[in-house]
């Protein structure tokens, strides 16, 4: 494995991002190509996230696991093209099921291993059991298996927020329409239909090593995410961060950075 803290000038730190059309909707993404022919490491933004949001974390794992990346901005978020409508609660679902693996079969990567944080994660955690692709190894980071209400509450918390302002200025460094990234990921979450969304079903179906990282102060889940997890997947291994609230990257990045280090170090001798 390579040096855990690359130089600033790390291949595909500064790449440009590109676009294609997937499912008729224009794509935002980033290809880094810090070791070409390597496993792929998927990236998948959390639910108010873009491709910029990640900033450098991706090039950062990417370089010290040896690996190729890809990061996106799903549709509505980052500079992809926006969403029509609301969202319905099946969303992560169409993202896993439908928008990835078009994705993916358009940029010809096969066996990626994906690293998902919060809506991100869950999306990796359907799209590695009920896709059918071939998928090496899913990272999960601050999943959502099923809805609790201490998730509803910081929801709440951060549409009073947003609507101070504060928060809609940081969305903005990120995306092209802050209101839609907001409205979509706030008023489904909110929504009463929401409240029975839960993939457990998937879970028994991933066929590959799975990495669960929660912080101890996650505000967003408590770590009966984590435990479901660990029962119900088959290969599932667990990572609980003290100091650690609902980025785990942000608040403990060294410690997320060496955890999947090694997880893709497992499963690349697997393979």
């Amino acid at each position: 494995m390579r040096p855990l803290t690359p130089s600033a000038g790390s291949a595909g730190a500064t790449a440009a991002a590109r676009f294609l059309a997937i499912q008729g909707c224009r794509i935002e993404y980033r290809l880094i190509r810090s070791a070409p022919g390597a496993p792929v490491l998927v990236f998948l933004h959390e639910g108010l996230g873009s491709l910029s949001a990640w900033r450098d974390f991706p090039g950062r794992v990417a370089h010290a696991a040896g690996c190729e990346a890809l990061v996106y901005s799903r549709a509505g978020y980052g500079a992809s093209a926006a969403v029509r409508g609301p969202r319905a609660p099946r969303f992560m679902h169409d993202e896993a099921l439908a928008a990835l693996p078009a994705l993916l079969e358009r940029l010809g990567f096969e066996r990626p291993i994906l690293f998902g944080h919060s809506d991100g994660a869950s999306i990796a955690l359907i799209h590695a059991g009920g896709a059918g692709r071939r998928v090496a190894g899913v990272i999960a980071m601050a999943p959502h298996v099923f809805v609790e209400d201490v998730c509803i509450q910081s929801i709440r918390r951060a549409k009073r927020a947003y609507e101070t302002a504060e928060l809609r200025a940081r969305l903005a460094r990120h995306h092209a329409d802050p209101d839609a990234a907001f409205r979509g990921w706030c008023d489904i979450w909110l929504d009463p239909a929401f409240r029975e969304w839960n993939i457990e079903e998937y879970l028994p179906r991933i066929a590959c090593p799975v990495l669960a990282i929660q912080g101890e102060d996650d505000e967003y889940g408590t770590m009966a995410q984590l435990e479901r997890i660990a029962r119900l997947a088959p290969d599932a291994q667990v990572l609980r961060l003290a100091d650690c609230r609902h980025a785990p990257h942000r608040d403990q990045p060294r410690a997320v950075l060496e955890a999947a280090v090694r997880f893709v170090g497992r499963v690349r001798a697997a393979a």
